[in-house]
C-alpha cells in the first residue's frame, strides 16, 4: 500500500535524523508525549497497516491513516480534552477490488479529574458521525457512547487504559446496528536518549455481531525535542491478534505514526 509505505518510511526518517532529548530530560519527556491526557495541543498523523484477515477468502490488505487532534480546553472551568479521529481508509470492496476515502469520524470530550497521586483520570462522551464516503468505510450509523482515560507514570515508563463504549441511534434503516466496546491497554518502558518500548494494541468487542479480537503489540519508539517547545514521537508497532470470535479479524497489523505536541501559549 502507497499509504503505509510513505508514512512508514516518514517515521524512519524520523527515528534515525531528528536531534534526541538530553538525556537528563528524556524519562519526562518520553512519559509526557505518550501519555494520552497530556494537556498540549497534539497532532497525530497514525496509520494501520493490514496484509491479512483472519477466515477472509481471497487474503485481501488494508489500510487506515489516522488523523487525529487533541485540543486543551477550560470551557465551563472545568480542564478538558477535545480529540477528534478522522480516517482515511482503503479497504476491500468486493467485487470491485479496493475503496479509498473518509471513514467515519469520532469526537470525544474527556473531562480531568483531580489527580490521585501521580495517577490521572479523565472522561466523558463521544460521539461517532457517519462521515464515510462508502458504505464500506463506515458504519452508516451516529452513534453515542462514553469514554474513559487512566495513566499512571511509573519511574521506569508509563502505565494506562483508555476504554470507549459506543451505540447507534440513527442512521441509515437498511445498516447493522452499532455497539461496540474498545479497551486499550497501553504499557511503555523507557529507555536512554529518548527512546522507549511500547505496547498499545486495541482490543475490539463487537456486541452487535459477537465478532470480536484481542491483538497484543511489540513495538520502539522515540521522542525528539524540536525547536519552540515542539515534541516530535515517531513509533513503529507491529500487532498479532492472539484471540478471536469471528471471521474479518486482522490476523496481524503494523501500526506506525509521528504525534507532535504543541505548548499551550496562554
Amino acid at each position: 500500500m502507497r499509504t503505509f509505505v510513505s508514512n512508514a518510511s516518514s517515521v524512519l526518517v524520523a527515528l534515525f535524523v531528528a536531534p534526541p532529548v538530553l538525556a537528563q530530560e528524556a524519562h519526562d519527556a518520553v512519559n509526557e508525549a505518550n501519555n494520552p491526557l497530556t494537556p498540549k495541543i497534539t497532532i497525530n498523523l497514525q496509520d494501520y497497516y493490514i496484509p491479512s484477515f483472519i477466515d477472509t477468502p481471497g487474503e485481501p490488505e488494508s489500510n487506515q491513516f489516522l488523523l487525529r487532534g487533541l485540543i486543551p480546553s477550560d470551557m465551563f472551568g472545568l480542564p478538558q480534552l477535545l480529540r477528534f479521529t478522522l480516517p482515511i481508509a482503503t479497504s476491500p470492496d468486493v467485487p470491485s477490488g479496493y475503496v479509498t476515502g473518509l471513514g467515519d469520524l469520532t469526537l470525544m470530550d474527556l473531562f480531568i479529574l483531580p489527580k490521585r497521586g501521580d495517577v490521572t483520570l479523565g472522561g466523558g462522551p463521544l460521539l461517532v458521525v457517519p462521515t464515510a464516503t462508502d458504505e464500506s468505510l463506515g458504519s452508516g450509523k451516529w452513534q453515542i457512547g462514553a469514554a474513559g482515560v487512566v495513566v499512571a507514570p511509573q519511574s521506569w515508563g508509563l502505565l494506562g487504559a483508555l476504554a470507549t463504549y459506543q451505540a447507534s441511534f440513527a442512521g441509515v434503516d437498511d445498516r447493522e446496528d452499532v455497539s461496540l466496546l474498545i479497551f486499550q491497554p497501553i504499557l511503555n518502558i523507557n529507555l536512554s536518549d529518548g527512546w522507549y518500548l511500547r505496547s498499545s494494541a486495541t482490543w475490539n468487542f463487537n456486541l452487535e455481531s459477537g465478532n470480536s479480537y484481542i491483538p497484543v503489540g511489540a513495538g520502539v519508539g522515540k521522542v525528539f525535542q524540536l525547536d519552540k517547545g515542539v515534541t516530535m514521537n515517531a513509533f513503529v508497532e507491529p500487532q498479532y491478534t492472539v484471540w478471536h470470535d469471528g471471521p474479518g479479524a486482522p490476523r496481524w497489523q503494523i501500526f506506525a505514526g509521528v504525534n507532535f505536541q504543541f505548548p499551550v501559549r496562554r
